[in-house]
């Protein structure tokens, strides 16, 4: 199965399975990170004034800068009220939000930006129907019965660049799915 195919299914699965191992890597290692030609500051200093989340690191600005944590404040009612912080790596950072009675560990709204040499258009997904909202593609519905609880407590966007692409796997309980289609906008 290619990456192109796998992709959208570990999106919508937790990130230490999904981007833990190392998946989607076919950048070179002297290239630039993938945020770098989107705009981003690939390889840019760590920020001094974030928020980290528990012992965690703080994001990567290139892979912030893909969808700031004020647009998530903005289309899914959350605020510096209920942020509890981020958690980052190279390609990834995790928002992760204060919602009464769940675990903070699985309220979160999680971007990855990675570089890629080839970007498909849309998504090629065999577990899950995606629609296009704007410049990104939502998850609409899960194809099979396995993948349907996904679904419920998590939803997807997706976005293709020049040489990377933004996913993003927001928490139902921190982003309701009509919400995360008005995030979707905010994607760069």
């Amino acid at each position: 199965m290619t990456i192109r195919r796998l992709f959208p299914t570990t999106l919508i699965l937790s990130a230490s399975l999904a981007f833990g191992a190392g998946y989607g890597r076919q950048a070179l290692a002297d290239k630039p990170t993938a945020t770098a030609g989107a705009g981003g500051a690939g390889g840019a200093a760590a920020p001094t004034n974030c928020k980290a989340f528990g012992s965690a690191k703080c994001c990567d600005p290139a892979v912030t800068a893909h969808l700031p944590k004020e647009a998530i404040f903005k289309s899914c009612g959350e605020s510096d009220a209920t942020f509890l912080g981020e958690a980052g790596s190279k390609e990834t950072c995790k928002y992760h939000f204060k919602v009464e009675g769940q675990k903070p560990e699985d309220t979160f709204i999680q971007v990855y930006a990675p570089a890629q040499k080839e970007v498909p258009s849309e998504p090629n997904d065999p577990f899950f129907q995606w629609k296009k909202v704007g410049k990104a593609f939502l998850t609409e519905k899960a194809k099979s019965p396995k993948a349907a609880p996904m679904m419920v407590n998590s939803t997807g966007l997706w976005m293709p660049g020049k040489g990377f692409f933004v996913s993003v796997n927001a928490s139902t309980k921190v982003c309701l799915k009509a919400e995360t289609a008005k995030l979707a906008s905010s994607l760069k």
